[in-house]
């Protein structure tokens, strides 16, 4: 049962707007997007919410639950990123934020990073004038201004090189990023890894705002207003590359303590800002410390940042981070002071 996963192109290509499809027979949208990315397994999941999602796309369950291979997982070198809620390759990645919160600074840093691998990058601009896509403009190797020319420079590269496509929400809204990924796939061009970006900041208050996703990244006002960079909430962030069946049982081990010590602390952190540290237990305090320790390993320097920051970038391996994240967890950097963690690569 394990690597049973839902048909999440065949639900975006038969029903593109889910968030109210959902809500019409009776279903909650964000369980449907927690069944699209993983977060609750298909095992578990309602047979009623199964059948009305293959009522929804007029297909058969078969169609609909998939035993899934094995997908691949394309490390971004940005530590958070990769231990909570890695990216899918091929799949379609949204990134839930209000302006401000550093949505834009991310996506720039990938570009650029991608770039540097090789990758082809295509920017979809937006209409109208936007703010803040300066960087995300000269770390992208090929703007489009249309749906059909994307489509046209996808074609012209062919499947056998790997691309970042990122694209704005209101090209989700008119349904032409569903045809897009509908004609790339009647089209064998499989190697389009896709980003959602919203520059209104209005997916925050929906449910399901892309519709199905591989991954998701919410970005937290909290993490925003203290300067914890990049500002994305492990314990709201997820992806579909966590199912049991595709994690490698280290990464899966670590990040799940490493949530458990997050929730915890986040939970202290409340009463400390409330009533202060005297009101923490005392059996509880070695949780708020390290939690506080390990929060702050996660900021990260960006590249693109440099000019701004003076601190030069740093890109983080997989291995490296839950390295980092298991000394931090087991007490080896108890001795160390939280600000001697804030925005380091690795340890």
């Amino acid at each position: 049962m394990d690597d049973l996963i839902l048909n999440v192109g065949l639900l975006r290509r038969k029903v593109p707007n889910l968030t109210s499809a959902a809500r019409q027979v009776g279903l909650r949208p964000a369980t449907v997007s927690n069944l699209c990315t993983g977060k609750i397994p298909v095992g578990r999941a309602e047979v009623r919410t199964l059948a009305a999602l293959a009522s929804l796309a007029d297909c058969s369950l078969d169609d609909l639950i998939i035993r899934g291979e094995k997908i691949e997982m394309i490390e971004t070198g940005v530590k958070t990123l990769d231990m909570f809620a890695p990216l899918a390759k091929g799949g379609t990645v949204g990134l839930v934020a209000r302006p401000g919160m550093g949505q834009l600074a991310v996506l720039a840093e990938l570009l650029y990073r991608f770039k540097k691998d090789g990758y082809k990058t295509i920017f979809l601009m937006p209409e109208g004038e936007q703010q803040g896509l300066n960087e995300i403009v000269e770390n992208t190797e090929m703007m489009t201004h249309t749906i059909e020319e994307s489509y046209k420079r996808m074609e012209e590269i062919g499947d056998g090189q790997d691309m970042m496509f990122v694209a704005d929400r209101t090209h989700v809204i008119t349904g032409g990023i569903h045809q897009l990924q509908e004609d790339l796939q009647e089209a064998g061009i499989h190697s389009v890894t896709t980003f959602l970006v919203d520059l209104t900041g209005e997916v925050v208050d929906e449910d399901l705002p892309y519709g199905p996703l591989e991954t998701l990244w919410q970005f937290d006002a909290d993490l925003a207003a203290r300067h914890r960079f990049p500002a994305v909430n492990p314990l709201s962030s997820t992806s579909s590359v966590l199912e049991g069946a595709h994690l490698d049982q280290e990464h899966f081990t670590i990040q799940q303590k490493a949530l458990k010590m997050l929730r915890r602390y986040r939970e202290l952190r409340s009463l400390v800002n409330a009533s202060g540290m005297e009101r923490i237990p005392k059996s509880e305090l070695q949780t708020y410390q390290r939690g506080e320790k390990l929060e702050a390993y996660l900021t990260q320097p960006f590249h693109v940042a440099e000019p701004f920051t003076k601190k030069p970038g740093h890109a983080v391996s997989l291995k490296e981070t839950l390295r980092d994240v298991k000394e931090i967890m087991n007490g080896s950097l108890d001795s160390k002071n939280v600000a001697e963690l804030e925005f380091i690569g690795t340890l």
